[in-house]
C-alpha cells in the first residue's frame, strides 16, 4: 500500500475517546468522511488496538511506533516483522512522546522498506526532517515541540518553517503536524507545499468529531 496524497492521518494516542471499541468507531468515521469527500485519510493506533483496526478499515493503518528488529526472544518490544504479519500498514516513527535514536531510526526504516511498509518520522527542526529523509523515509512529519497539543498551529505560527521543509527535504515528503484544528491551518499547510498533516487532539478531543473530521478533510480538497 502506498499514501496517495494529500492526506489526513491521525494520531489516537492513548485517549479514552480513541481506544478499544472506540478506536474502531473512529478508524470507521475516516474511513466514511474519506469515502464522502474523496480524500485520503488514515489512521496511527496504540499498539493493542492494531489489529482489530487493520480489520475493521481499509484505510492505512500504522502503528505509533515500531522496533527494528525480527522475530525473537524480545519483550515489550513491537518487532516490525510482527507488525506486519498482522496487517498493519506501517508506522509512526520518533513522535515527540516516543522519541529514539537515529540508528534506532535507521534499522527500521530497513525492515519497514523490506517489508514494504509505509514510515512517517517525525522530526523537530528540518535538519532532522532532511537527515531523515536520507534515511529511506516516506515522509517526514515537521512538528515543533511547543506547539504540539496547543491551540496554534504550525501554519499560523511558523508557515516560514514549511515552506523552508520543503525545500531543504524535498517536495512530496513534508507532512506537517503540531496544533492542527483548523480546515484554514490545513489549507496553509498544503498552500505551502506539504503533503499532509498530522492531526490528534484536534479531532480525537473535540467536542464532535466527525465535524472536525469534515472540516479537516474539506480543506484536503481545496
Amino acid at each position: 500500500m502506498a499514501f496517495q496524497t494529500p492526506i489526513l492521518i491521525t494520531n489516537f494516542k492513548c485517549y479514552q475517546e480513541s481506544t478499544g471499541a472506540r478506536a474502531i468507531e473512529l478508524a470507521k468515521l475516516h474511513e466514511r468522511v474519506g469515502s464522502e469527500l474523496g480524500v485520503n485519510t488514515a489512521v496511527v493506533g496504540m499498539a493493542l488496538d492494531l489489529p482489530m483496526l487493520a480489520m475493521s478499515v481499509s484505510i492505512p493503518v500504522l502503528s505509533q511506533h515500531l522496533d527494528g528488529l525480527g522475530w525473537g526472544a524480545y519483550t515489550g518490544l513491537i518487532p516490525v516483522e510482527v507488525a506486519r504479519s498482522v496487517g498493519i500498514d506501517g508506522s509512526m516513527l520518533n513522535h515527540s512522546e516516543r522519541r529514539i535514536s537515529d540508528s534506532e531510526i535507521a534499522r527500521a526504516l530497513e525492515r519497514m522498506k523490506a517489508l514494504n511498509m509505509l514510515s512517517v518520522v517525525c522530526a523537530e527542526n528540518n535538519e532532522e526532517g532532511k537527515r531523515f529523509a536520507d534515511m529511506g523515509a516516506d515522509f517526514v512529519a515537521i512538528e515543533v515541540p511547543e506547539l504540539i497539543g496547543g491551540n496554534v498551529s504550525v501554519s499560523t505560527a511558523h508557515p516560514e518553517l514549511i515552506a523552508e521543509a520543503v525545500r531543504i527535504i524535498g517536495p512530496g515528503k513534508v507532512i506537517v503536524g503540531a496544533g492542527i484544528k483548523t480546515g484554514e491551518d490545513v489549507r496553509k499547510a498544503l498552500e505551502l507545499g506539504a503533503v499532509g498533516v498530522l492531526v490528534s487532539s484536534g479531532i480525537v478531543k473535540a467536542a464532535d468529531p466527525l465535524a472536525a473530521l469534515r472540516e479537516l478533510c474539506s480543506a484536503l480538497k481545496a
